[in-house]
């Protein structure tokens, strides 16, 4: 008998898997979180780019920038008061209205003195600005109560109108010494630390607002295409046209995109005006005031104190070749080049003459230094009467001309930048009040745009 070996049952073949149908969820959610992630970069670059932004404008135009100005305000209003104690000291027992009015704006001068030494402590950020406030501040004492004394002496003498007497001469030199060797520094070296932190924010800011403005573009572009391609995947997958809830929220992320980038262009061009034509435009113009306020007193310390007369009309020579340059060994060369009508000049002023309020602030400048020509030919002639009555009255009127003229252009380049800083943050203020709901409503697109697929597979 034959046994029958039993054969090996054949394997039975196992049909081959369906295609996971959960790894199309799985991807849907991949995508779209990809995509969230870089809407939420976008969306980053966009707060960091404008908090940059916001940061630079804050300190040009509302922290160090306004300090600046105090300061540079500090400083004419200083050599504003030595520069009327010598006016009244040269005009002796007579010239009554006009020794009022030097004496009222020494006081006025002196108010605006101290209101700026106290916003500038209020500003102060370091402890070294807040040691020189201070220290100003007790030099300022000091003085007043010399220019006090040579004042109370001046009016005991009763002597007539140029030098006065020795003892007055004396205790002014030691007064506008303070003035010149101590406190005029240290008021200009208040304004050099402020200057200091505007040009360093400036410098940061020019560099870091363009690139994050390209991080914001990189960060769009990206998002942009992560938007489509969530939409050409759902397209594809369920063979069907483009969601309309993608095509907004893609619409909408271009339109914060570009708003983006045009908020940080603006802040950009908003910055680079209110530093370079406003801002330095107007500390150099305070600048020239204040040396020139200055020239104008050394005009009567000329005249009030024969010892050091050569002294004053150096200092004078300095302060106006440092404001407008011609090339000159002396004054009276100077004073030749000046009325040439030459525009070859160089000096603090240089950049600032141009246009038609330039042009009236130079010509003017030309009729005080012509002025002063002829009250130095004057005292050189010992006329002191005729030279103290031309000291108070052609070389005033014509200092007071320049003075207006300067103070027009300053008023044009401040409103220049207060007008940028204005268009800077009000550019910022909108794109802050947009970007909650831009945020909010690309969310919630997405989500409408992506909800519906998944739910298919549930």
């Amino acid at each position: 008998m034959t046994l029958v070996q039993p054969q090996p049952k054949a394997p039975v073949a196992q049909a081959a898997p369906a295609p996971a149908r959960r790894s199309v969820p799985g991807r849907i959610r991949v995508i779209t979180g990809v995509t969230v992630a870089s809407l939420a970069l976008l969306f980053a670059a966009l707060a960091v780019g404008s908090m940059s932004a916001r940061d630079g404008l804050q300190v040009i135009g509302r922290d160090a920038g306004p300090q600046v100005v105090a300061t540079a305000d500090l400083y004419l209003g200083l050599s504003d008061m030595d520069a009327q104690v010598a006016n009244v000291l040269v005009m002796g027992d007579q010239y009554a209205p006009q020794r009022k009015q030097a004496l009222d704006r020494y006081e006025q001068q002196r108010s605006k003195a101290n209101e700026a030494l106290m916003q500038a402590l209020s500003l102060a950020d370091t402890k070294a600005e807040r040691e020189t406030v201070r220290s100003v501040l007790d030099k300022l004492g000091r003085y007043e109560r010399l220019a006090g004394q040579a004042l109370l002496l001046d009016e005991r003498s009763k002597h007539a109108p140029g030098p006065p007497p020795q003892e007055v001469v004396l205790t002014y030199r030691e007064a506008t010494k303070l003035m010149r060797v101590e406190l005029l520094p240290q008021a200009y070296n208040l304004t050099l630390e402020s200057g200091t932190i505007v040009r360093a924010t400036y410098d940061e800011k020019a560099v870091m607002v363009p690139l994050l403005r390209v991080a914001v573009v990189l960060a769009g572009l990206l998002a942009l295409g992560c938007l489509v391609w969530l939409q050409i995947f759902l397209a594809r997958r369920f063979r069907r046209v483009f969601g309309p809830a993608l095509l907004v929220a893609t619409v909408t992320t271009a339109v914060a995109l570009i708003s983006g980038m045009n908020v940080l262009s603006t802040d950009e061009a908003a910055l680079r005006e209110a530093k370079s034509a406003g801002f330095d435009s107007v500390l150099t113009l305070a600048k020239a005031r204040s040396i020139s306020n200055s020239m104008q007193g050394d005009q009567s310390r000329y005249l009030l104190d024969k010892e050091w007369a050569d002294t004053y009309e150096h200092t004078f020579l300095d302060k106006a070749m440092s404001v407008v340059y011609f090339k000159a060994g002396n004054l009276r060369t100077y004073h030749e080049q000046v009325a040439t009508g030459s525009r070859r000049f160089l000096g603090m002023l240089g950049p600032e003459l141009v246009g038609k309020e330039g042009n009236d602030a130079l010509e003017a400048y030309r009729a005080f230094q012509a002025s002063d020509t002829k009250f130095r030919e004057l005292v050189a002639s010992g006329k002191t009467n005729e030279a103290v009555a031309e000291r108070l009255g052609p070389v005033t009127t014509a200092f007071d001309a320049y003075d207006r003229a300067l103070l027009s252009l300053s008023a044009r380049h401040q409103a220049q930048f207060t007008r940028a800083i204005a268009s800077g943050e009000s550019a910022l203020d909108n794109l802050w009040r947009l970007l909650p709901f831009a945020i909010g409503g690309i969310g919630l697109l997405v989500m409408a745009g992506v909800w519906p697929r998944l739910k298919e597979y549930r």
